[in-house]
Parts: C-alpha cells; sequence; structure tokens
C-alpha cells in the first residue's frame, strides 16, 4: 500500500477544529497507511488533539497557520491578504511535496481560487472542475462540474469529460466509462448551440461516450460520468439534497401522525434505517478539484467527522491511484489526438 500524508485545512468549515481533528482520528483507526497533518492555529488544534486522545507524533502532527478563512470571505481577499491562512498554508504543503493532498471544509471560492493559484492546472486544461459522487439506482455516478464555472464553452465541457472519465477509470476500475453530457432532451436536435457543439467534441474523441442525458437520469445510473457546466449543476446538487431532505421529513411525518403509523414505522424500521445508509449524504461527502497538479478535495462546510472522515478517505484513493498523473496522460494522448487528426 502507498503511504498517504494529507494535510487537513482544520480550521475550516463550519465546526472547525471540532470536527477535523475528531475526523483525523477516524482516519488514523481506519486507514493504516495514512500520515495527517493539521494546518491551523497551534493551541487550538493542541486541545482539540487532546480532547480525542490523539497524540502529536507518528501519523498526526500540527503545522501552524496564524489566520483563517472565513466561510463568507470573498476568493480575491482570501487570495491576497490572508497568505498565511490554515487553507493556504495547506495547499502550500501539496505545492512543495510535503503531503500529497489537502482536504477542506472551507469556502469553496476560497479554495478553488487559492488552489488554481497555487497548483496551476494540468497543461491542456483550461479550468479546474467541482466533480463528485452521487448515489443512483445502479450504484453511483461521477458529475461534473458542481460550482466552479457557471458558464463553461463547447471546449471545456470536453475537457471536463475527459477528466471525470479518467477519474472513474481509475479510482473504480472501470476500463471504459459511459460519460453523458447533460442536456433537456436526450434527442441530438435538443439543445444549446454551445451544447451541440461539445457533444460533437466529446463524440470525437476516444471516450466512451453515451450521448445526451436529461435530469432524471443523474439518479438512475444511466451512465458513469456526467458532463455539465458548473450552473447547472450546482443547481441539480442543491435539488437532489433538497429532495432527499423532503422526503425524509414526509416519512417522518407520517410515521409520527397516530399510534397506527408510530406501529408501522416500528415495523418498517430495519427497512428504513437502511435506506438511510444508502442516501446518507456524509457517505458521499467529499468533491474532486480536478485539473490541478495535484489532489485538492473539498468537504461540505457543515460536514460532522464521520462526513469529513470521508472527504478525508477520498483523498487516500486518489493519492493510491495518482489522479492527477492519469488526468494529465489522457489530456496529453487527447492532444496527439486532435494534431494528428489536423494533420
Amino acid at each position: 500500500m502507498v503511504q498517504k500524508i494529507i494535510a487537513l485545512d482544520a480550521m475550516g468549515g463550519d465546526h472547525g477544529p471540532a470536527v477535523t481533528v475528531a475526523a483525523a482520528r477516524l482516519a488514523v483507526e481506519r486507514i493504516p497507511e495514512i500520515e495527517l497533518v493539521l494546518v491551523g492555529n497551534q493551541e487550538h488544534l493542541a486541545a482539540e488533539l487532546q480532547n480525542n486522545n490523539l497524540q502529536q507524533e507518528g501519523r498526526v502532527r500540527i503545522h501552524h497557520a496564524s489566520e483563517v478563512v472565513e466561510m463568507g470571505d470573498l476568493p480575491a481577499v482570501a487570495l491576497k491578504k490572508k497568505k498565511d491562512s490554515s487553507m493556504r498554508v495547506a495547499i502550500n504543503l501539496v505545492k512543495d511535496g510535503s503531503v500529497q493532498a489537502c482536504v477542506s471544509a472551507g469556502n469553496t471560492g476560497a479554495l478553488m481560487a487559492t488552489s488554481k493559484f497555487v497548483l496551476k492546472t494540468i497543461r491542456g486544461i483550461s479550468r479546474p472542475a467541482i466533480c463528485t459522487i452521487l448515489p443512483g439506482i445502479k450504484g453511483h455516478t461521477h458529475m461534473l462540474d458542481l460550482g466552479a464555472n457557471p458558464e463553461c464553452t463547447p471546449e471545456i465541457l470536453a475537457e471536463f469529460a475527459l477528466m471525470g472519465s479518467e477519474l472513474a477509470r481509475s479510482v473504480e476500475g472501470i476500463d471504459k466509462p459511459s460519460v453523458g453530457l447533460l442536456n433537456i432532451g436526450s434527442e441530438e436536435i435538443k439543445g444549446s448551440e454551445s451544447i451541440k457543439r461539445a457533444s460533437q467534441l466529446i463524440a470525437q474523441s476516444r471516450l466512451n461516450y453515451y450521448g445526451f442525458v436529461e435530469g432524471d437520469d443523474i439518479f438512475k445510473g444511466t451512465v458513469n460520468v456526467i458532463v455539465t457546466d458548473g450552473f447547472v449543476g450546482n443547481v441539480s446538487l442543491k435539488t437532489g439534497e433538497g429532495l432527499a431532505a423532503l422526503v425524509s421529513h414526509v416519512l417522518r411525518s407520517e410515521f409520527k401522525r397516530n399510534w397506527l403509523t408510530r406501529l408501522a414505522g416500528l415495523c418498517a424500521l430495519p427497512v428504513l434505517q437502511s435506506i438511510r445508509r444508502r442516501l446518507d449524504p456524509r457517505r458521499h461527502n467529499g468533491a474532486s478539484l480536478l485539473g490541478l497538479n495535484g489532489i485538492v478535495i473539498k468537504s461540505h462546510g457543515s460536514a460532522d467527522a464521520e462526513s469529513f472522515f470521508n472527504a478525508i478517505k477520498i483523498a487516500a484513493i486518489e493519492i493510491e491511484n495518482n489522479v492527477p498523473r492519469r488526468i494529465s496522460t489522457a489530456i496529453e494522448n487527447h492532444l496527439s489526438q486532435v494534431e494528428e487528426a489536423v494533420t
């Protein structure tokens, strides 16, 4: 097994060290080959380590950072005025090779801006994209972009398809992941001219292109990878999260309506618990910032310890599979293919 050294932005997110240090404890308990660097205020982190019975030696250590990127900070402010923030220092550690990945629950805009500035994009990639795993009827689906790029050219969408496909191939072991382009219909005549052109570009690549998919395909598991721009992707993601919350609320309300429904709920409890486990958003926490010269994983800001641990686990998987190198190779091969076609 590959030794994995991961920096945690321990001050980021809604709950800061209380969650990140507790998640670090889970990580060292469950992943034997992992080492963690907790980046943030030395005093606060030392106290949390003591609360979680963790020692500052061996597999867990503190790297002091004097500033914190707040959830409401503008990306430009975080980038220019908070150069000693826990987020920036954690990403710098990836840049200088001290660690192999960074995990943060902090401000998404600031994380993307800082990661792109410090790590730069892989040659041939115009913009990084946010990609995460969504549960579905047939397993799960990788979807990108989920908010980093509200507007995308056809060429950028084609790049997203390459990155998403390589991620699925690397971490899932799928030889030829199927790729779908999110559209308002599956017919070739539907969609904007930009979407139609993106479809042509993806079809001309060596990817296993399925074609257009619609919103209901996201959770069906129709394809392994779904590509869209950041505006549509983020709206789709938040809609799915809202729907899951609505269904959960309705079920609880109905089962509590009277003594008969409470009894029915008690009988159905094993099934309900199984459904809850399958759809638990904590199991799917951790979005990859693809296209960078390094591994950066974004956790939900409101993540609890179990949820943040899953983001750490995704970072470990991407280290094991050397995802940035695989994406770089895939892009190089694609560019060579384009050059050959031109000549």
